[in-house]
């Protein structure tokens, strides 16, 4: 059972809620069910803190690879790329507003281009005073991949986990849950590689002698793909060696609620 007040950070992954081959192709059925396994866990462990987040998947990747927004739009005329991409982003967000809300979970969203400020691609300033209020009067914050000013660049995408790890360092969580649709991680897609292994346990030193071997993301990602994700986050893990991080599996039934309620049985830990 979890201690009380525990934070948690959930990022449901775009491969999950939506189609990432098809644009702007939403998965209902399954953010639905995700939301109801939130509630649950929520039932089973009142004093839970929860941050959730999710990718933008065939929304908002879709629109940046279109417009180049992740490469940045330093020195053209143009600019609606930006609005393009964060208003697919956000026409996702705005479905799973309304599966959560519908399930009882009480999320409130926060728009992270509103004051994100990104500066060589990575996070200079982001507005965390509201999230902070939001955890402190019972409420979920959601926050989402999104786009993002970028002073060198001129814009550039703002991941979900970018925004986990500029929040872990000041709303420090114990677990970060990555909820995927494989199970954990492997040393190539398995996907497209069904033979490939999957990784039980990683830390930073293992992840240095060997990360090259992992896998990429399936469908259009412009975020890095997961030796990215598992990279930047693995960089927590070393600052703060108490947080674990669990990838995992989605697309089985029950799975985040256990993994809300500390099953680490499945999928693959990063951890010190």
């Amino acid at each position: 059972m979890n201690p009380t007040g525990e934070t948690i950070f959930v990022k449901l992954g775009g491969s999950l809620i939506t189609d990432k081959t098809r644009e702007a192709t939403p998965r209902l059925d399954v953010i639905r069910r995700l939301a109801g396994e939130v509630r649950g866990a929520l039932d089973a462990s009142p004093d839970l803190r929860l941050v959730l987040g999710h990718g933008s998947g065939s929304f908002g990747h879709f629109a940046a690879r279109r417009y180049g927004v992740h490469t940045g739009l330093a020195g053209q005329s143009d600019w609606r790329g930006l609005a393009e991409t964060s208003a697919a982003a956000a026409r996702l967000n705005r479905l799973v507003v309304d599966a959560c809300l519908e399930a009882g979970v009480p999320v409130i969203s926060f728009q992270p281009s509103a004051s994100a400020r990104k500066r060589a691609g990575v996070v200079a300033d982001l507005a965390t005073g509201p999230v902070q209020a939001a955890l402190a009067h019972g409420l979920v914050p959601l926050v989402y991949g999104d786009v993002a000013f970028d002073d060198d660049q001129g814009t550039a995408i703002i991941s979900t986990e970018d925004i986990f790890l500029y929040l872990a360092r000041r709303i420090p969580p114990s677990r970060i849950l990555m909820v995927g649709i494989v199970d954990g991680v492997y040393e190539a897609d398995p996907i497209r590689h069904p033979g490939s292994r999957r990784i039980p346990v990683i830390t930073p030193a293992t992840l240095a002698q060997g990360g090259a071997a992992l896998g990429g993301s399936h469908g259009a990602d412009v975020t890095g793909g997961m030796l990215a994700k598992v990279r930047a986050l693995a960089t927590l893990v070393a600052e703060q060696p108490n947080v674990r991080v669990h990838f995992f599996s989605g697309e089985v039934a029950g799975r985040l609620r256990a993994a809300l309620l500390g099953d680490e049985t499945f999928g693959t830990v990063l951890r010190a």
